[in-house]
């Protein structure tokens, strides 16, 4: 009997411990982690493969994400050839988790530069980040159907947050006249942005920043800057600046600033979280295009009225010569006042 007695206070404890070991959620990128922690209770833990900051397109997986993904129970994924390095990393981890595709039921954007190709970018609208967070709560309930009624309470919440966004973003666009809506990133992250607030889009990158920019693409960018007189265009939190900041000193046009797409920013940032980074990325394009650009360091100097220079238009052997004969001039006048009685 007692005997017994120890075997079911063994399996008691055992059982407690198996109830709190909470169950380990994988998603690609910080986005859909941010979002997952809005819905998930104390009974998930959920992890970003994609540091924060690291462009998704690019990844290189290490044997930890393997090691991370192999122990999963759910990982979340968005698809649409947005991490074309997940699949391989999925088989090689032989995990046994539930692997999900959060952008089921998205209407899909093609891809304007490859056919047959689909532009991955979708939470760029908040309107589509509620069926992201459908999918996702979904697959938290049927992981823990005990959870529901909390998860479900989660995204209600949750939800509401992001209709008022979705709303609130539509009515800030609409401060910017149509005809100056043009919005010029480093690569093709915006369209579903564009497309859900009417805005146009124009990137030197396709929808994938392993593309690489041509000359025929520059070329279309300065034309779309200079025929519509664009006041501004915008660098990307997760993408080298250099060719873009060229693009602009060469048309005379501000960088507009920094915006999000494919990272969420640092816990500094302004674009911590999901709702954070669609909040900034709006404000940031708003106040550029109508030309509320606060004043760069060296902005004074840039913007004080040059004054025209005699020597302005010359080569620098005619400002030798020019230099010469003004050296002999002085010259002359000093030999003749010392000649002077």
């Amino acid at each position: 009997m007692k005997h017994i007695y120890i075997s079911f206070v063994m399996l008691l404890c055992s059982t407690a411990v198996w109830a709190q070991v909470p169950l380990k959620i994988i998603t690609s990128a910080s986005m859909f982690e941010d979002m997952t922690e809005n819905l998930m209770t104390d009974e998930f833990t959920v992890q970003s493969i994609v540091p924060i900051g690291g462009d998704p397109h690019k990844y290189k997986a290490k044997p930890s994400d393997a090691r991370n993904v192999q122990q999963a129970d759910l990982v979340l994924v968005n698809g649409l050839t947005f991490e074309g390095w997940i699949t391989e990393l999925i088989e090689n981890s032989g995990t046994k988790a539930k692997i999900v595709r959060i952008t089921e039921g998205i209407d899909v954007i093609g891809s304007l530069q490859y056919e047959n190709s689909s532009d991955p970018h979708a939470w760029m609208s908040a309107a589509n980040g509620l069926i992201y967070i459908e999918n996702i709560k979904n697959a938290l309930i049927e992981l823990r159907p005990s959870s529901k009624e909390a998860i479900e309470a989660n995204y209600e919440t949750y939800k509401a947050k992001l209709v008022k966004l979705d709303q609130d973003i539509e009515a800030e666009i609409k401060k910017i006249p149509v005809d100056q809506r043009v919005l010029i990133t480093s690569h093709d992250a915006f369209q579903y942005f564009g497309d859900r607030y009417n805005v146009r889009l124009e990137a030197i990158m396709g929808i994938s920043t392993e593309a690489q920019a041509q000359t025929s693409d520059i070329i279309r960018v300065t034309k779309v800057i200079q025929e519509n007189k664009v006041t501004a265009v915008f660098i990307e939190s997760t993408i080298n600046p250099k060719m873009l900041q060229q693009i602009a000193k060469d048309n005379k046009v501000k960088i507009g600033g920094e915006l999000y797409a494919d990272s969420l920013g640092d816990e500094e940032s302004s674009g911590s979280t999901y709702i954070d980074m669609l909040w900034h990325n709006t404000t940031t394009i708003v106040d550029a295009l109508l030309q509320k650009l606060p004043l760069q360091e060296n902005s004074e100097s840039e913007n004080k009225e040059s004054v025209p220079s005699l020597t302005d238009g010359l080569t620098t052997t005619s400002k030798i010569v020019l230099a010469s004969i003004l050296v002999l001039a002085m010259l002359s006048v000093l030999v003749f006042k010392l000649k002077k009685p």
